[in-house]
């Protein structure tokens, strides 16, 4: 007779021999390509949005912005309620408002109503990684694992920057052939699939004390007024950030309003949302979030501002301009998952400072002129330095990032990458501002090979990486 224990015994077994089945992976690889290939896929579906809306093709920015701006703050705030509440939970609400979004937005009749969808959209898919890192981490734990599940870091990070890479060669198919309203309604099937695998995949929370169901409990327990603090102050930096060049003073005023209060409660609560004491003590961190940020200025900018100078200046279409960036997401994606098995850091961020600095002063070779086949070399090596800087800093937020805290330290990650990006948009609107030209986008790979430079010495000269050549 087989009693429940022997089940339970039969079952930790089967989780300590192969704690990382494809059933408990794969609902967590679909999820963290959700936000990258919905930030790059409605590149392609402005100008159309805007033509049959009948509005500027400039007012359909805030698409991307709102989703930007979304994720910035509602990646560490995914990572703090999984914390508190349940990954697996805040994982399936994330889905649904996922839905809810392409729903709406497939939909959608005017520019605010798009605008709620991709809203929808941000905060949904920044569920996804915080959650996944937090499921990772446990399991690991619960399966007696000392060392990274490096595979399945890896195959986080080929869902994170290879599913980005082809979302506008996507985009420009589905646009082209079906119109500008399946850049949303895309996200219908996708997430009824994720949905499907993570409610029947996904081991379930451990169940909630009834002490910890009421609001002011659960309230107190994620710092929700740290997490407001945190969300007017950020929404307060990016829309600051993307209105330079020029200087929005009013945002720039909400900013410090915000931000000084906010630091204030944060330096004095106890268990606080944005950690700044710990950030403090854990320089490492610290480190890892600027190289994630510095590095995805890069990687960004190839993918929007080499893309515009594409089709602006050298006359590509928008699916051609997309597919020539295709290399370099099936490099990323290639490299990603062997590096990641072998748990290393410090070298592959080298690699990516180098292969950084390479890309960047070859984007300074382009010319309008010149042949596809050398915009597709760089995109190459840049498809090595997003790789690289993708596995290492993403091992080392493993390694770093307190236990207890994984989710919130996991959004922090995401949320640094996003003012990565969103400076790549504010550099690119800067020196294209006159026109885009030979001249802008070689200023443009100048910059870059500071930001390079900037990641080189954050990684050579880190001695905390020097003792984690590789990790056991």
């Amino acid at each position: 007779m087989r009693t429940d224990t022997g089940k339970a015994t039969g079952g930790a077994r089967e989780l300590v021999r192969k704690p990382f089945a494809w059933t408990f992976t794969t609902p967590l690889y679909v999820g963290a390509g959700l936000n990258p290939v919905n930030s790059s896929i409605i590149a392609t579906a402005l100008v159309p949005i805007a033509t049959e809306l009948h509005v500027a093709v400039g007012s359909t920015a805030v698409l991307v912005s709102s989703l930007y701006l979304a994720s910035a703050v509602g990646q560490p705030t995914a990572g703090k309620l999984a914390e508190v509440l349940g990954a697996r939970r805040i994982f399936l609400v994330g889905i649904v408002l996922v839905l809810l979004g392409g729903v709406v937005g497939g939909l959608g009749q005017n520019l605010a109503i798009l605008t709620v969808a991709r809203v929808l959209v941000g905060i949904g898919t920044s569920a996804a990684f915080p959650c996944a890192m937090v499921l990772i981490r446990r399991r690991a734990q619960d399966a007696g694992l000392d060392a990274p599940p490096g595979g399945v870091l890896g195959g986080i990070a080929i869902a994170g920057m290879a599913t980005a890479a082809i979302g506008p060669p996507i985009g420009g198919l589905l646009v082209g052939a079906a119109g500008w309203r399946w850049a949303f309604l895309i996200n219908i099937p996708v997430t009824l699939a994720a949905l499907a695998m993570a409610v029947r995949w996904l081991p379930k929370d451990p169940a909630l004390d009834r002490a910890d169901h009421g609001f002011r409990r659960v309230a107190d327990r994620i710092d929700l007024p740290g997490i407001l603090g945190f969300a007017v102050t950020m929404t307060a930096l990016v829309v600051f950030l993307m209105g330079l060049p020029r200087l929005g003073w009013t945002a720039l005023a909400v900013f410090v309003l915000a931000a000084v209060p906010t630091v204030w409660w944060e330096l004095r609560k106890p268990g606080p949302f944005f950690d700044f004491r710990g950030l403090a003590a854990n320089s490492a961190l610290t480190r890892t979030y600027l190289r994630q940020a510095l590095s995805l200025l890069g990687t960004y900018t190839v993918m929007y501002g080499v893309t515009q100078w594409m089709e602006a200046a050298h006359g590509f279409s928008t699916v051609t301009a997309g597919l020539l960036l295709l290399p370099m997401g099936a490099v990323s994606a290639l490299l990603s998952r062997p590096l990641a098995r072998r748990n290393l850091i410090r070298g592959p961020l080298i690699v990516s400072a180098v292969s950084m600095l390479i890309g960047s002063a070859g984007i300074m070779l382009l010319t309008s002129h010149g042949p596809a086949i050398t915009i597709v070399l760089v995109s190459l090596i840049f498809g090595v330095a997003s790789a690289t800087t993708t596995v290492g800093n993403q091992t080392a937020l493993y390694l770093e990032a307190p236990p207890d805290q994984i989710g919130t330290a996991s959004g922090l990650f995401r949320t640094f990458g996003y003012l990565g990006t969103i400076t790549s948009a504010v550099i690119g609107g800067i020196v294209f501002r006159t026109g885009v030209s030979d001249h802008g986008l070689h200023v443009l790979g100048l910059v870059l090979v500071g930001a390079g430079l900037a990641v080189l010495l954050l990684t050579v000269l880190d001695r905390r990486l020097m003792g984690r050549t590789k990790t056991t």
